[in-house]
């Protein structure tokens, strides 16, 4: 390189830093998926180290580094706007959110400024200007992780949820029970399984959900007991004080059985003192979307796939925990964030429910899919339900 500033690689090393500080941001987002948050990591390390090589060297070497390491990046966030990674779970196909968009640009700017420096070696950019943009830089990757952590990102792949006093839900397609009078009705696991009758319901479907539920009860109990299915890596993720304790899997969660009562992703224990009572598997479909046939086809209306998009997350000894729910502004807890909706779940429930056995919601009268808008409302029809969700 020339002697002298090129005033393109010094925006460029700070662009290249300033992604790279999103990306360790977005990584602790991200940690239920622990390949996707270690080459988050790995990606935003290479993104810091080479923009500050650019900001200490000129060489050709070095500046190549840098428009790799980020070209790279740049290119895989406008792939995963329209398509998944199928072989790294987590990385799924989402729309743009401001934290990513940034992160993204600030990628772009940074390969795109490398370029100009490996092909006009000696280009250089007045003092002004330069330092300009280089606040300019810092100040939008600033406010790319203060967004981040305070607000929505909608990613199609978290594994860890749970229901927390007013929890917010999502649902897809063929989730509004309150369309047929006759569903949901009241659940008893003791009387036989009767999911007869639904409009819009065919044999088929009818007759998957009645083996689901048959199989959930049958299977379900052999983690009755919470003492022993640590040794079969669950764990809480500390909401006891709704009412009902979540247990996680995160190695059933990646694994490929769907809807498997041998291999619940989750396990739902209600709370009482120091007891803890099974009473649902939540079943997980990592890396589908709300919408996907495979999960809307499978009972039709009679089950309630649902997502979470206002749970708030702290670090915890023993991995994620609950810290609530975002406020009226999406601002989450301090010290916890708010990774966005993630992986499509659904209840089974081998305890009573007064909205059926693939009821969304802990609690009596806990609620169903609500109309256009996609959130919960305790509307089962069965009364009054004012005790909301649990």
């Amino acid at each position: 390189m020339a002697s002298g500033r090129n005033g393109y690689l010094l925006s460029g090393g700070i662009a290249s830093v300033g992604a790279g500080a999103v990306h360790f941001m977005a990584a602790g987002m991200h940690t239920e998926h622990a390949t996707l948050a270690r080459l988050m990591v790995v990606l935003a390390a290479f993104q810091c180290a080479t923009g500050l090589a650019v900001l200490l060297s000129e060489r050709k070497a070095v500046v190549s580094s840098m428009l790799a390491v980020n070209g790279f990046a740049a290119a895989m966030w406008a792939f995963t706007r329209f398509a998944d990674v199928p072989f790294i779970a987590g990385l799924t196909a989402e729309s743009p959110q401001v934290a990513d968009t940034v992160c993204a640009a600030l990628g772009a700017l940074a390969a795109l400024a490398a370029g100009i420096g490996l092909l006009r070696p000696t280009a250089a950019l007045p003092p002004m200007r330069s330092g300009i943009a280089a606040a300019a830089v810092g100040v939008f990757a600033l406010a790319a992780m203060l967004n981040g952590v305070g607000h929505v990102h909608s990613h199609g792949d978290a594994g860890d949820h749970a229901h927390a006093a007013g929890d917010s839900h999502a649902h897809g397609a063929g989730d509004d029970h309150g369309s047929d009078s006759n569903w949901p009705r009241p659940w008893d696991p003791t009387k036989p399984i009767d999911l007869s009758g639904v409009s819009g319901v065919t044999a088929e479907q009818q007759t998957r959900a009645t083996n689901l539920v048959r199989s959930t009860l049958d299977g379900l109990p052999a983690f009755a007991d919470v003492n022993t299915v640590g040794a079969l890596g669950f764990r809480s993720i500390g909401d006891a004080a709704t009412g009902y304790e979540h247990y996680i899997n995160t190695g059933f969660i990646r694994d490929n059985n769907f809807l498997d009562a041998t291999h619940p992703e989750s396990l739902v224990y209600r709370v009482d003192g120091t007891n803890r009572t099974l009473v649902s598997a939540m079943y997980i479909a990592n890396g589908k979307k709300i919408d996907d046939p495979a999960l809307t086809d499978f009972g039709g209306s009679l089950m309630q796939w649902h997502v979470h998009d206002n749970l708030c997350w702290k670090a915890g000894d023993n991995g994620p925990q609950v810290a609530g729910v975002t406020d009226e502004q999406g601002n989450c807890p301090p010290n916890s964030i708010n990774p966005g909706a993630g992986n499509p779940m659904v209840h089974v429930w081998i305890a009573p429910h007064e909205c059926g056995p693939f009821a969304a919601l802990e609690g009596h009268g806990a609620g169903q899919a609500a109309a256009p808008d996609g959130r919960r409302t305790d509307a089962c029809g069965h009364g009054d339900h004012g005790g909301g969700h649990r």
